[in-house]
């Protein structure tokens, strides 16, 4: 019966005029291809038997054989052979007689989606040949014994990435006998960073190790004062993630033949990461409740995720910027493009990219919540893949910015690159694409704008240096940061930074030039803020220091305001006020502690525990305003993960979690994750209640697969706590 459904679905196709074949844009449907295509009538006597047939195809897929050894596909869960494009590979063909060259004639045929198409690259048909061309389709036999041979087969550095299906076909007098549909033979097709003709061509052994091949990395977060750091688990390699990461493409509508370039892989890919405008894979939330869904704190990496929504095709809940990075960069890796996470210390989300942030004042010199519409966040983490730019002029290639968090719509969609590194360093942010809002979310200064009662907007503080302040990434070959600031700007007030700056502005970058705004910056006093490491809690203080370089005497009409902050810079709430007028000697500092209780925010805080500290300073004397304002991160406590005995791959053993509540209140609702790739898979276990004080252990037996070294990851959710990880390596021995 279903053969007859689907031709008469055929012959039904919806032909809108414009093009005879209808979008091919899924790499699991098929077509289904005829095991014996006629030439013309059969005559009566004809039997198959009598000519070439394959008996059997090998395709020496194990992880210990030689396609996926060379290919560096060992590691991959999957039962399917999966191999890089432009570099040979293996097969061997077995024939139900010996082949003999001189009469006998096949060829193979790889094929992907619904309408496979030649000039589409969606059909590839091969023919044997004596030679292979480095980085083009092309077989040729390596080895004869028997009834069986051996060929090499050689993909095309620019072809399609996805799943193959595989036949070999045989010409006879009368027509074509080819292999049956067999899923066993599928093959995958990678992108190649060892392969120097390919677009993702990454030069460096260790690089390539890290950026492709690495399975746990490092999320950097905190602030610029206090940088912290915790494990996530990529899982690039574990099973069924490839297939979600195909499926990506799919639901993205990208066009198969369009599969092959990581530039539009990027590009679409920025824009299914999130759920906005195309139900994409994660649903952001950045308010603190996460009703029917799991807080973005408690994933410990992105294969749950990546999973749930592979079954469900629906948002999983809930993702913050390093979720949807970290599920970008195992997007990224498990399809071959080398990438890394990125964090933006003091990042500028500019509504409008005018490079000028503005925070209004109030009369009494508070930030007015009202009319302030841009926020720094403490963090936000974005990805950068690396590949050439052949549609940029030359130079731009290398590491391109791809951002998956929804901030502000390109072209439309809520997505955000790729845009080369290098192009927003030197100020050329008119290549495509979204380089002017990267440029912003590095380079923004930030404006305190009072507004007189007349109207008029009074800039009383300019602050060039906060923005982008520091931007690192994991170290190659260790949990250690790298700095990488650098590659983003010139060194801060240097006249290549100038340079660059003018350059962007000439493309169109808007830039309010500070001739337009009334400002007299206050020169003869200087004011510091301080905090002292806060443990979360516990009471601290914050310091506040004048420096009065003139040689009158001053009173200050100070004001501090304590803000509990999302890590976006968003304010939940104002938890401290305090206002005081010290007098400032001349040619002298002075300083000015205030204590800061536990009481006062512990009932509001957010699960970052990021506070945000405004002062502002009024000089009676002069009318000048004084501003500053700073992100204070609270330490969080760890969880601590223990091993008993030794880890030997194949035997039953267990690691216990351990966790001591330090807060002055009993914690409800806590939910354990523990997780580690090539190790186990998920677990979560809810405990219902931790006292104060009191210490929870759980105990967790499992049989690790493999030997090497390997990470185990823990978090720890509850109401009043979140953002508490632990972590281990541990080396797992062979039995």
């Amino acid at each position: 019966i279903s053969e007859t459904m689907s031709t008469n679905e055929e012959n039904k196709l919806p032909l809108n005029g414009r093009r005879a074949i209808p979008p091919n844009y899924s790499n699991d449907e098929e077509n289904e291809v005829p095991e014996m295509e006629a030439f013309g009538l059969i005559p009566r006597g004809f039997n198959p038997r009598d000519y070439l047939r394959v008996v059997d195809i090998y395709m020496f897929k194990d992880p210990h054989e030689i396609n996926k050894q060379e290919h560096h596909t060992d590691k991959y869960y999957n039962p399917k052979l999966i191999v890089r494009r432009g570099q040979a590979f293996q097969i061997q063909i077995d024939f139900n007689r010996p082949y003999k060259q001189e009469t006998d004639q096949f060829w193979l045929e790889f094929m992907i989606g619904r309408y496979p198409q030649q000039n589409k690259g969606t059909y590839i048909p091969i023919l044997v040949g004596n030679v292979l061309k480095p980085g083009q389709w092309g077989a040729k036999i390596i080895h004869r014994e028997n009834n069986s041979i051996r060929l090499s087969i050689m993909s095309s550095a620019t072809c399609i990435i996805g799943k193959f299906r595989f036949y070999v076909a045989v010409l006879t007098p009368f027509g074509i006998l080819r292999t049956r549909r067999n899923s066993a033979i599928d093959t995958y097709i990678l992108f190649n960073p060892w392969c120097q003709l390919d677009a993702v061509y990454l030069d460096d052994e260790k690089e390539r190790e890290e950026y492709v091949l690495n399975d746990v990395g490092v999320v950097f977060h905190g602030n610029v004062e206090d940088v912290k750091s915790r494990s996530w688990s990529y899982g690039q390699f574990e099973e069924n993630v490839l297939d979600a990461c195909l499926f990506l493409m799919d639901k993205a509508e990208l066009e198969l033949s369009g599969r092959g370039n990581p530039i539009k892989i990027c590009r679409v890919a920025s824009a299914v990461i999130n759920s906005r405008d195309d139900n994409g894979v994660i649903a952001g939330s950045w308010n603190n409740t996460y009703d029917y869904g799991v807080a973005p704190s408690a994933w410990t990496g992105s294969v749950d995720i990546l999973l749930e929504y592979y079954s469900s095709k629906q948002p999983v809940r809930y993702g913050q910027c390093w979720v949807f990075a970290g599920v970008f960069n195992t997007f990224l890796r498990c399809l071959g493009i080398p990438a890394r996470l990125i964090t933006n210390y003091s990042s500028a989300h500019d509504n409008n990219a005018n490079l000028r942030l503005d925070f209004f004042l109030d009369d009494e010199g508070k930030v007015d919540t009202r009319l302030t519409k841009d926020s720094v966040w403490n963090y936000h983490c974005w990805n950068e893949a690396w590949m050439t730019r052949p549609d940029l002029p030359v130079g731009f290639g290398g590491w391109q910015v791809v951002d998956g968090t929804p901030q502000e719509t390109s072209d439309g969609m809520y997505r955000c690159g790729p845009a080369s590194v290098q192009a927003i360093k030197h100020g050329h942010v008119c290549f495509q694409f979204d380089a002017p809002f990267v440029y912003a979310e590095v380079n923004g200064d930030i404006f305190y704008t009072r507004m007189e009662k007349n109207g008029t907007q009074v800039v009383e503080n300019i602050d060039t240096t906060r923005i982008g302040q520091l931007i690192v990434t994991k170290e190659v070959g260790g949990d250690g940061m790298m700095d990488i600031t650098e590659e983003y700007k010139f060194r801060e007030g240097s006249d290549e930074e100038r340079l660059a700056l003018e350059t962007a502005v000439m493309y169109g970058v808007k830039k309010q030039s500070i001739q337009d705004t009334t400002y007299q910056p206050q020169t003869d006093v200087d004011m510091d803020f301080q905090a002292q490491k806060a443990v979360l809690g516990n009471d601290f203080k914050v310091t506040i220091t004048f420096r009065n370089k003139s040689r009158n005497s001053y009173t200050a009409t100070t004001y501090l305001s304590g803000n509990i902050v999302f890590y976006t810079g968003v304010t939940k709430r104002e938890f401290k006020k305090h206002s005081f007028s010290p007098k400032l000697q001349p040619s002298s500092s002075s300083s000015f502690d205030i204590v800061i209780q536990s009481s006062e925010y512990m009932s509001d805080l957010l699960e970052q525990a990021s506070f945000h500290f405004f002062v502002t300073a009024r000089i009676n004397e002069t009318g000048k305003i004084l501003a500053v304002q700073k992100a204070v991160v609270l330490e969080i406590p760890t969880l601590r993960i223990k091993t008993k005995g030794e880890l030997v791959a194949g035997k039953e053993t267990s690691v216990v979690v351990e966790f001591t509540n330090p807060l002055k209140q009993t914690l409800e609702n806590v939910t354990l994750r523990l997780e580690g790739p090539g190790v186990l898979r998920t677990i979560k276990k809810q405990f219902g209640r931790i006292p104060m004080n009191s210490t929870l252990t759980w105990e967790v037996r499992f049989t690790p697969m493999r030997p090497g070294l390997r990470r185990l990851i823990a978090s720890l959710n509850s109401d009043a706590l979140r953002h508490v990880y632990g972590e281990l390596n541990v080396q797992i021995q062979k039995p």
